[in-house]
C-alpha cells in the first residue's frame, strides 16, 4: 500500500515532509510483529497512528484492544491488563478475562503508558519477554500471542532518570520509535485538515461549507495549536454549527481560538488585528476606539485571577472567586512599555470606558488584610464563621451522591457530571487517602 492509499483509507491529511516520514515508518513496521513507541503531544493523533498500524498487519483480522493507563486506578490496572481470579480483591465476584487475553493474536494499544505504575510494568515487562502472564490471584501461567503499540506525551527517558519508569521496560517498548510532529511544525497541513473537517462537518449537520478569507486563513496558520489536530477539528466543527454566515473572515474565527492547555493557561494571545493602532488611541466621545486593548483589559484580569489563585496555594484557603470563566495566562513580557496599568472586567465593542471603570470592584491587599472596595469602605475579614462548605467537599459529596445515583457506575457517573472517567478515578483515588 502506498502513502497516498495509507492516507486515504485512514483518513490523514497533510504533504508535509514531517508527516510523509512518520507514514513511511508506519508501512514499514506494519507487515513485522515488532513492538512500536509512539511520541506526540496530545491531540496529534496517536490513536490513529495505531489503529492504522494494526489495520496494515497480518494482526488486522484479529482484535486492537485500545487501553488507556493514565484511567485506570493503581490498584485495578494489573486485573484489567491480565484478568482476575474470583475473590482475588474485594468486589471481584467472578472470574474476568484481561485485555491481553482478549487481545491474543491481535494488537494491544496502550495509551499514556508513562502513567503506568511500576507495578504493573513489571508484568508488562514480562509478557513482552515470554508472552507469559497470570491472573490476579491466579498462579497458572497463560499465554499470550499479542503485538503491543505504545504511546506517550511524555519523554520516557526522563521518566526513567527520575525513578518512574523501568528502564528494561523502555527498551522493549523502544524497538521502533515513531515521533508525530505537533501541528505548529507542519504549518502547510494545517489548512487542508481544517477544509477536510469543514467539509465533514457541513456534510454532517446540513450546512453550507464556509468559505475562509485569505487574512483569516494566515491567521490559522500563524497560530500555534496547542490542542493540535484536535484543537482544530474542535475549531472547524464550532463553525459549522455556531456561525451562521458562510463567508468567514478574521473576526468571525478568533473568538473560538482559544489555546487552552491542559493547565489552564494560553500559549499565546491571539492579537485582535494586525493594525498599529495607538495604545492610547479613542474617539471624540472619550469612546475606546481600539479592539486591542479590550483584549489587554481582559487578559489583565485574567492575569490577576491567576495570581490570586496562586496566592491561595501559598497561604490557605481564601474566598471562591466570583468568576468561573475560562483564565488565560499573560506573560509579561507580551505588553508594550506604556501598557496600562489598570484593570477593567469588560468592554463591549460601543460601549464608554469610564462606566467600565465605576462597575468594577478591585481590591488591595494590606499587612493588616483588609479590604478596600471601590466604596472606599475598609471591612475586616470575617474569619469566625464559614456558612459554607469547602469546594473540596463540596465536590467530594457530589461525587458520592452521583455514583448512588449509578449504583457505582463510573462511565456513566463521569458523564454526568461532565468530566472524564480519568479524572474522577483520580479524584475517587485522593478521597480514599483522604479517608
Amino acid at each position: 500500500m502506498d502513502r497516498a492509499s495509507v492516507q486515504e483509507r485512514f483518513g490523514i491529511v497533510g504533504t508535509s515532509a514531517a508527516l510523509n516520514h512518520v507514514i513511511d515508518q508506519m508501512r514499514l513496521v506494519a507487515r513485522t510483529d515488532v513492538n512500536v513507541l509512539v511520541y506526540g503531544e496530545s491531540g496529534v493523533g496517536k490513536e490513529v497512528v495505531a489503529k492504522a498500524i494494526h489495520e496494515m498487519s497480518a494482526r488486522r483480522h484479529k482484535s486492537l484492544i485500545i487501553v488507556n493507563c493514565g484511567a485506570i486506578p493503581e490498584g485495578l490496572i494489573e486485573s484489567e491488563l491480565f484478568g482476575a481470579e474470583k475473590g482475588a480483591y474485594t468486589g471481584a465476584t467472578e472470574r474476568r478475562s484481561g485485555h491481553f487475553e482478549e487481545a491474543d493474536g491481535g494488537s494491544i494499544f496502550l495509551d499514556e503508558i508513562g502513567e503506568m505504575p511500576l507495578a504493573a510494568q513489571v508484568r508488562l515487562l514480562r509478557v513482552l519477554e515470554t508472552g507469559e502472564y497470570s491472573r490476579v490471584g491466579s498462579s497458572k501461567v497463560m499465554k499470550s500471542d499479542t503485538r503491543v503499540i505504545a504511546a506517550t506525551n511524555k519523554k520516557l527517558g526522563n521518566e526513567v532518570q527520575g525513578g518512574r519508569f523501568r528502564e528494561d521496560l523502555y527498551y522493549r517498548l523502544s524497538t521502533v520509535e515513531i515521533n508525530i510532529p505537533p501541528l505548529r511544525e507542519r504549518a502547510e497541513d494545517i489548512l487542508p485538515i481544517l477544509d477536510s473537517f469543514l467539509y465533514e462537518f457541513s456534510q454532517r449537520y446540513e450546512s453550507p461549507i464556509k468559505r475562509l478569507s485569505p487574512e483569516a486563513r494566515q491567521m490559522l496558520r500563524t497560530y500555534r495549536w496547542p490542542g493540535n489536530v484536535r484543537e482544530l477539528r474542535n475549531l472547524a466543527e464550532q463553525l459549522v454549527v455556531l456561525v451562521p454566515k458562510q463567508d468567514l473572515g478574521v473576526d468571525d474565527i478568533r473568538p473560538y481560538l482559544r489555546g487552552v492547555t491542559a493547565s489552564g493557561s494560553t500559549n499565546e494571545i491571539v492579537l485582535a488585528s494586525n493594525a498599529k493602532t495607538s495604545w492610547r488611541d479613542s474617539g471624540p466621545d472619550g469612546e475606546v476606539a481600539s479592539k486591542e486593548l479590550q483584549l489587554i483589559y481582559r487578559a489583565l484580569l485574567e492575569l490577576r485571577l491567576e495570581m490570586k489563585e496562586i496566592k491561595q496555594h501559598l497561604s490557605g484557603p481564601a474566598p471562591i472567586p466570583h468568576r468561573s470563566e475560562p483564565r488565560t495566562t499573560v506573560q509579561e513580557d507580551e505588553f508594550p512599555p506604556e501598557r496600562p496599568s489598570f484593570i477593567i472586567e469588560s468592554v463591549e465593542p460601543n460601549q464608554p470606558l469610564l462606566p467600565a471603570f465605576e462597575e468594577f470592584s478591585y481590591e488591595i491587599e494590606s499587612s493588616n488584610d483588609t479590604t478596600y472596595s471601590n466604596d472606599h469602605s475598609f471591612e475586616e475579614e470575617d474569619t469566625d464563621a464559614n456558612p459554607f462548605p469547602t469546594l473540596e467537599d463540596a465536590e467530594q459529596e457530589l461525587i458520592t451522591k452521583a455514583l448512588k445515583h449509578y449504583k457505582g457506575n463510573r462511565r456513566q457517573t463521569a458523564r454526568a457530571l461532565g468530566i472524564s472517567e480519568r479524572t474522577l478515578y483520580r479524584k475517587l483515588k485522593e478521597l480514599d487517602e483522604e479517608l
